[in-house]
Parts: structure tokens; C-alpha cells; sequence
């Protein structure tokens, strides 16, 4: 198992100078990937070519691209463009988004998102071939058939033959989707304990169309907080949680809510969406049970935590992408340091 460090979204705290000393201390440290992210603020493109520039071995991720603000040619442009910056660094994760963000801003309709994700995949995987792309979907038409459009082809080509492309994916559907149609998964609030369950889709999707997963990575995104103070610890947790299991999405769709419901904590997750969507955010945060906390999360002392690690790599992941509990630069260099030293242990 190889480690990934998520430096997030960009401007919440710390520096460009702080971000920078994290992404080369991660690269000193053996971290296999650096991963970072994009809402409505700061955009992951930019952040990943200002990374490559800053390094020499550290694979750049995007974590994700979000679907509706890119055309599957402008992904694939700049995946290529990303890959040549990073002499062949580039890992390209995409996903759908959420409805909020998709519709309200980025103007795009939520609906039919197996169908668009599986087209958009296909689209982007033409570029990168650097064929001439032309495709006739439900979501997607290439060259438009009524005007002076032609298929195009890349005028570039990436370092790698084939960048892997990664999908980020909760529900059963889009987690088969993956397995049938991407090189990596990442999920957020991972149970490893569960990954036996979740792995079945992404089989069932992989079977569609035949092939391994052999080699396949599964690189969830985890919290981690390597500390004496599991309590503490837990409690640096709460707040992401509670907004991901309360108020990510409506109360109707919430994959987040759903998938913990999967866990088995059907009471918790509905009593956490109440108090987080009547306001009540500190009491959805203080709602949420240790254990699932515990198993999400890597929350605790190093021999804590090494148990844990432990179970995600016997599980079967191949990248563990940590963002750490921390919001200062010396702190989030310890968590880096730590969590190096405790996978090392195992």
C-alpha cells in the first residue's frame, strides 16, 4: 500500500509557501501521490501545474476534476498538458459533483449521470488516444451534425500511453461503473471493513465487459490525526463528517448518509441529517458514534493507527490518500511524518 497526501482546496489558511513546503516534505518522504481538489473556489488544474513544477518524482492527482465545469476534450487537454508538465506524473480523477454544485454552478443538469459519466470517459480516453474524436451519445455529440464542426484530434501527447484515470464513486451503480470503465476508485468514508461489500460492484461492473482488476488501485481519501488524544482526535473529525453524512446533498440524496446507512448505523446517519439540516451542525458533530468515526477515519495513537493501516492495506487498497487533521503547516508536517513512519512499521 502506498500513501497519497490530499493538500485539499486551496487558500483555506495556509500559504502557497506552506502548501509547498507539505507537497516536497510528502515527495522527501517516499509519498507516492499528491492529490488536491476543486468546489467553487480554487480550480485543481492550475494548483497541479504549479505543483509539477515544484517537483521531480510525486505522481500530481486531481482529485476530481468536477465533470460539468470541463468538456471530456478540455479534461483530456489538460490531463495532456499536465502530463507533459510532469515529464508523466498525472493521475486523472474525475467526478460528477454534486447536484448543488453541478446545476447551481455550474448550470448543468444532475440527471442521467451513469450515462454521462460512462460517455464522458469514453470521450476523454478517444483525445488522449489522440483519434480523431468524434462520438454520437444521449449526453454527448461530436461533431455537432448540423453546423461546421469537424472531428478533431489532440495536438499534443501525453508522456504516459495511457494516463490512469480514476473515478470517484459512492453509490453501487457508479461504483460498478468504475470497476467497468476506470484504472482507480476513490471513495470517500471508506470502511475497510466493508470494502469486501463495495468490492462486489466494482467486480460486478468489471465482469460486464470482462475484464481484471488486477492491478486495479483503489485509493480512498481519509482523515488521519496520529495523536494520544483519540478523543480529541475524533472530535477534529466530527465536523467534516457531519457535514458529508448531514448535509452533503438533500435530505432525498445524500449517497454519503446512504453509504454509512450501509454500514449499519441506519439511526445515527438519520439523527445526524435532522440536526445538521435543522442548523443544528455542533449536535449533528457530537451525534455521530465513535465507532464510525473509528472507522473511517485514522484517529488515534501511532499502535492505533498502525492496526488500522493494517486493515486497509490486508483489505485491499492500493493508495491511501491521508488528508490531515491538522491546520497549520508544522502541524500537518508532523501527520505527514507520522503517518510515513507508522505505515513503515507495518
Amino acid at each position: 500500500m502506498k500513501l497519497g497526501v490530499h493538500i485539499g482546496y486551496w487558500g483555506l489558511g495556509l500559504t502557497r509557501e506552506d502548501q509547498r513546503e507539505i507537497v516536497l516534505e510528502a515527495e522527501r518522504l517516499g509519498y507516492d501521490s499528491v492529490w488536491t481538489a476543486e468546489a467553487y473556489g480554487s480550480d485543481a488544474a492550475t494548483i497541479l501545474g504549479w505543483i509539477a513544477g515544484q517537483t521531480s518524482t510525486i505522481k500530481i492527482g486531481s482529485a476530481i476534476f468536477q465533470m460539468p465545469g470541463r468538456s471530456p476534450a478540455m479534461t483530456a487537454m489538460t490531463a495532456a498538458t499536465l502530463d507533459q508538465l510532469s515529464d508523466g506524473r498525472m493521475l486523472l480523477g474525475i467526478g460528477s459533483s454534486g447536484p448543488q454544485v453541478s446545476e447551481g454552478w455550474h448550470g448543468v443538469r444532475f440527471g442521467k449521470q451513469l450515462l454521462r459519466t460512462r460517455e464522458y470517459i469514453h470521450v476523454v480516453r478517444q483525445a488522449l488516444a489522440r483519434e480523431r474524436v468524434e462520438f454520437h451519445g444521449e449526453s454527448i455529440d461530436l461533431p455537432l451534425p448540423d453546423g461546421p464542426g469537424k472531428a478533431l484530434k489532440l495536438t499534443i501527447a501525453p508522456v504516459q500511453e495511457r494516463i490512469p484515470i480514476y473515478l470517484a464513486a459512492i453509490g453501487p451503480r457508479n461504483t460498478a461503473l468504475a470497476g467497468e470503465i476506470a484504472d482507480g476508485w476513490i471513495p470517500t468514508l471508506l470502511s475497510p471493513e466493508h470494502l469486501p461489500m463495495l468490492r462486489e460492484n466494482l467486480e460486478e461492473g468489471a465482469a460486464k465487459v470482462g475484464r481484471s482488476l488486477d492491478g486495479f488501485d483503489i485509493a480512498p481519501t481519509v482523515q488521519v490525526r496520529i495523536t494520544d488524544d483519540q478523543a480529541g482526535a475524533r472530535d477534529l473529525a466530527r465536523p467534516f463528517l457531519a457535514l458529508y453524512v448531514g448535509g452533503m446533498g438533500s435530505r432525498d440524496k445524500n449517497f454519503y448518509n446512504q453509504l454509512v446507512q450501509r454500514y449499519g448505523f441506519e439511526a445515527a446517519a438519520k439523527e445526524v441529517q435532522d440536526l445538521y439540516l435543522e442548523g443544528r451542525k455542533d449536535e449533528a458533530a457530537a451525534a455521530l458514534p465513535d465507532e464510525l468515526i473509528d472507522l473511517v477515519s485514522l484517529v488515534g495513537p501511532k499502535d492505533v493507527v498502525r492496526e488500522r493501516m493494517r486493515v486497509y492495506a490486508e483489505a485491499g487498497v492500493g493508495t491511501l490518500g491521508i488528508t490531515p487533521l491538522a491546520w497549520t503547516k508544522d502541524e500537518r508536517l508532523e501527520q505527514l511524518r507520522l503517518a510515513a513512519e507508522v505505515l513503515e512499521s507495518l
